[in-house]
């Protein structure tokens, strides 16, 4: 110690470190680069949260003014101990003890046998991120085949997570280890990541392993559990907000958090607010989405553009597509007449939001701690697509299949009915805004309830609530009355009385631009609403010592028990003009119904050896789960893993165990609706079936094609006919992980682990892909498959492809996980973190349905989906990686962040490209990279950043909408982008 050091200033030395040590914001860091947790965060035994320490007395109080030398000296020695406080504590020898996700005893996460990858409040901040889902996106074991906000096209401004494109039906979401509510609005139901504020979280765990023995239904490929700041006294403020450099996507964000103590610390109340507005990105505003590519010819092949369905009504004669020549005639359409689509979409959709969360417990005595917290949430969500592209009947009536003008119309120059398609400019484009509200309680106690046994009940209720309006949609029923159309006696006949005889029905000439009049009685609003509520009644007790074994280097066992009892329930009601099919291109039916579980649960932990030679720690844990469903009965699944590390440097790890899904309410209940999935008509190709060609020729003549003018009046998509089945079982899984972790004593700060996984799922319950439906009969490889096929209208084209719900195949994918944490200490000012996650995919074997072949969909990008894989129309990159290198200087940093998707053979949903027939056959890897620099002064901190650095556009994909893949290339979708924030701590 030095001589200056007076021994009485060692007695109160902690007082002083609580003095002086003030905790930074959540996610802020301190001068050198730490969080000093000690004085930061309160032990768990406080409703299991972080808890930031108030300053004690001698912080608060004003200095006294030096008057003399005494006073000047003491002032020196508190500066003294001030700067001893605020240097970098040691390394601790051990990790801190907690629940963590997987587990429902303690552990640390290091020492835990499952993969759980955490992210904390400070990780989401050095990024643009603005959403939970804008974040997770990043990571590798994110897949694509989930909702996100860059899905314009049926996303309901639901953002739904996925794991290892397992699909976003297959992953649990929790808030602070509680079940959600689910969103119910977009024809699927899933936790909606846009409802919960990433201002207000703490951390993320990501267990990238089955969870259902602990946590039921859902958790095939993973846990996400999100945890909320709580139990705080202080206060924080934050603002952000950035535009790209075409200056759109603007984003602003303002949040504010605060927790006070009442009742001398026995109580706290936390309150937070969020407010987020998320502006729209257009596709004519990135050149590369702007002309969206239709087809993908062979090399030399002639490319085509937009869409043969234009503005101006092109009737079809004889198999050939009109077009109004200006001299009174008509001519066959030409590549200059077609009509390009792409501009008056959107690529990124509007999201803005508003949220407060408040938590609050009281500590009544050391056997009950009553708690509660709420969250409620309103989010508006708006997108956009072309104007609706009228060709007929949705086939659920007697309307006529084909957009007919009939024979004795005076505008109908040829004698005879005759089909036309249109694309109704007039009516605007189909605007999608949905207005969702979402709010949930949970309120419960805790405490001790002897010794070491501690018990945790609670009851949660939560409810969300959409309504969706569609603009510029089209009244199919009305147009058919405004030209006369009359189909009594199940015919198509001419009969102007149809509409004279209807106030405000105006007859018009369909080859000129459509009167107000006309557009007005025919145009229609969809407005359809969504309800989904969840009751969820939760018992655990466990007791991380219930018994030492009776040996040496035995440890204590632990052990949790829990009963769960939860009901879920959705009422979809449609608008009355879909329901009847009368609105072209669109029908829904309502949807209600529900299902109640009832669950018991326990596991098992037993360190049989601790602190003996070759097993420092050596710990099996078992779990099991029993359910019964209302829907089709009993379910038992289970887990077991082994945790062995010889020494304190390396540790290996095992888990094998069951999991199941319980089929959703859609799945179930759901109401036929129409879709229109990526798909292209064989008839419009028959020689990219090589082989079978002639094959295809010959069913395509029997079933009604026109083979000598092929068309398909919905660029690269079919309408297809999907719905509920309450026949489905559950899906059944197995799981099983192995790996390492290794933390060397030689180099400290260092953390890397290895992990291998594997997951195989029987029963998957999906429909059959619309494109393998059509080339399976097409092909004859199944005629069966046939019958699915509704007849062809009188244009040739496919009116329906019919796909419901089922239990279909199995699927079976592995791979294999590399995380890397590194943190040094440069300097005494100076601090370097490196973390990095990577992942391979070795295998994505599928077996889309009984009897099919097995296919590897590694590697592989599916720019058709609905195909014949599981989860077609998503990205499998064999090699993905984001790595991130912070440098701490004092109170500056500097963040770099990248982002790796390697490079994927393009499959159209059925089969590879080749180089020989196709032109884009493949795509490639591609880098993007992000800065952020950061800087504290005070109680302020201070971020600006650019992600995407270089602009990177996002690789070509011949999709026919967009031009590439939105869900995989978010980032590159959006382009470079800029951002400031700047939080204050009270």
């Amino acid at each position: 110690m030095p001589p200056s050091f007076d021994r009485k200033w060692l007695l109160p030395l902690p007082a002083l470190a609580g003095a002086i040590v003030l905790a930074p914001a959540a996610g802020a860091e301190t001068a050198v680069g730490t969080q000093p947790h000690a004085a930061q965060h309160r032990t768990a035994a406080h409703h299991g949260a972080n808890r930031t320490a108030r300053p004690t007395a001698a912080a608060t109080a004003a200095p006294a003014t030096p008057t003399s030398a005494p006073a000047l000296a003491t002032r020196e020695r508190q500066a003294q101990v001030a700067r001893m406080v605020a240097a970098p504590m040691p390394e601790p020898s051990a990790p801190e003890s907690v629940v963590v996700t997987g587990s429902m005893l303690q552990t640390s996460n290091n020492s835990n046998a499952n993969p759980v990858q955490i992210i904390t409040a400070r990780d989401i901040q050095r990024t643009s991120a603005t959403t939970l889902s804008d974040y997770l996106q990043r990571l590798p074991s994110m897949g694509t085949s989930g909702t996100y906000n860059t899905s314009t096209n049926g996303g309901g401004g639901i953002a739904c997570p996925d794991i290892r494109n397992l699909g976003s039906n297959r992953v649990l979401v929790l808030v602070d280890g509680k079940r959600q509510v689910q969103n119910g609005g977009a024809g699927s139901s899933c936790v909606d990541l846009n409802t919960i504020p990433a201002s207000m979280v703490e951390s993320v765990e990501i267990l990238k392993d089955g969870g259902s023995e602990l946590y039921g239904a859902d958790a095939v490929s993973g846990v996400i559990n999100v945890k909320l700041k709580h139990d705080l006294t202080t206060g924080n403020v934050t603002l952000k907000g950035g535009l790209t450099q075409y200056g759109d996507n603007r984003t602003g964000m303002i949040s504010a958090i605060k927790g006070f103590d009442f009742d001398h610390h026995r109580g706290n109340i936390t309150i937070g607010g969020q407010y987020l507005t998320q502006g729209s990105i257009m596709q004519r505003d990135r050149a590369w989405g702007y002309n969206p590519q239709i087809n993908n010819p062979a090399p030399g092949g002639t490319i085509v553009h937009g869409s043969g369905i234009t503005p101006t009504a092109t009737p079809i004669v004889g198999g050939v597509e009109m077009f109004p020549n200006g001299n009174g005639g008509f001519s066959p359409l030409t590549a200059s007449e077609r009509y390009n689509y792409g501009p008056q979409g959107t690529l990124y959709q509007y999201v803005q939001s508003s949220a407060v969360t408040g938590d609050a417990h009281y500590d009544v005595s050391d056997h009950l701690t009553l708690y509660a917290n709420a969250r409620y949430t309103h989010k508006s969500s708006q997108a956009q697509l072309s104007s609706e592209p009228l060709t007929g009947s949705v086939g659920v009536n007697d309307l006529p299949a084909a957009f007919v003008l009939p024979a004795g119309n005076p505008y109908n120059v040829w004698g005879k009915n005759v089909s036309m398609y249109k694309r109704t400019t007039e009516f605007g484009p189909r605007q999608y805004d949905s207005a969702n509200d979402t709010w949930q309680v949970v309120a419960g106690g805790k405490g001790t309830i002897v010794d070491n046994w501690k018990y945790d009940a609670s009851m949660t209720y939560g409810q969300t609530q959409n309504t969706m309006r569609t603009q510029g949609m089209v009244n199919y029923a009305d147009i058919m009355q405004e030209l006369g159309v009359s189909t009594a006696g199940r015919g198509v006949s001419y009969n102007p009385s149809v509409c004279t005889s209807q106030p405000g029905c105006t007859l018009f000439n369909p080859f000129q631009t459509w009167p107000d009049s006309a557009v007005n009685y025919a145009k229609h609003t969809e407005v359809d609403h969504a309800t989904y509520q969840l009751r969820d009644f939760n018992l655990r007790v466990n007791n991380n010592e219930v018994v030492k074994l009776p040996y040496e280097g035995g440890g204590p066992i632990g052990l949790a028990l829990g009963l769960e009892h939860r009901s879920e329930q959705l009422s979809y009601y449609a608008d009355p003009e879909v329901q009847a099919g009368n609105i072209a291109g669109s029908y829904t039916s309502s949807t209600s119904g529900g299902f109640n579980a009832t669950e018991i649960y326990g596991e098992a932990k037993i360190p049989l050896l601790h602190d003996v030679r070759f097993a420092r720690d050596l710990t099996i844990d078992a779990q099991g789960r029993w359910s019964h469903y209302n829907t089709f009965g009993n379910a038992q699944n289970w887990k077991t893993s082994i945790n062995w590390a010889p020494v304190r440097d390396i540790r290996f790890r095992a888990t094998l165990g069951t999991s199941f899904r319980q089929p959703n309410v859609y799945e179930l209940y759901g109401g036929q609706s129409v879709g229109y999935p990526a798909a292209v008509d064989p008839c419009t190709r028959p020689s990219y079936y090589g082989a079978t060609a002639a094959t295809v020729e010959a069913n395509c003549a029997r079933y009604g094609a026109n083979l000598a003018h092929p068309s398909q009046a919905y660029a690269n998509q079919l309408p297809t006919l999907e719905g509920g089945n309450p026949k489905l079982r559950p899906e059944i899984g197995r799981t099983y992980t192995f790996g390492t972790v290794v933390t060397p004593r030689w180099v400290p700060g260092l953390s890397a682990s290895v992990e291998y996984w594997h997951t195989s799922l029987q029963n998957t319950i999906g429909s059959v892909g619309t494109q393998y439906i059509v080339d399976q009969c097409y092909t004859g490889s199944s005629p069966g498959y046939c019958a699915d096929i509704s007849p062809r209208d009188a244009n040739g084209q496919i009116t329906m492809v019919n796909a419901t719900m089922q239990n279909l195949g199995t699927m079976n994918t592995d791979g294999i996980d590399f995380d890397l944490d590194y943190r040094i200490r440069l300097t005494s000012l100076d601090v370097l973190s490196v973390s990095n996650n990577f992942q391979e995919l070795i295998a994505y074997n599928v077996r889309p349905y009984a009897g099919s072949p097995v296919l590897n969909g590694a590697g592989r990008l599916y720019y058709a989906g609905g195909g014949a894989y599981a989860g077609a129309g998503v990205a499998h990159p064999r090699v993905s990686d984001y790595a991130t290198v912070t440098w701490t200087h004092g109170p500056y940093s500097i963040t770099y962040m990248m982002n790796y998707i390697g490079g994927m053979k393009l499959n159209n949903g059925s089969k590879d490209l080749l180089p020989a027939s196709a032109t884009y056959y493949k795509v490639p890897g591609i880098f993007t990279q992000d800065i952020t620099l950061g800087y504290r002064l005070r109680q302020w901190t201070f971020q600006a950043g650019v992600n995407n650095l270089f602009d990177k556009n996002p690789p070509f994909v011949p999709d026919g909408v967009i031009n590439t893949d939105l869900a995989a290339y978010g980032q590159n979708v959006i382009g470079r982008y800029a951002f400031l924030q700047a939080g204050m701590d009270f």
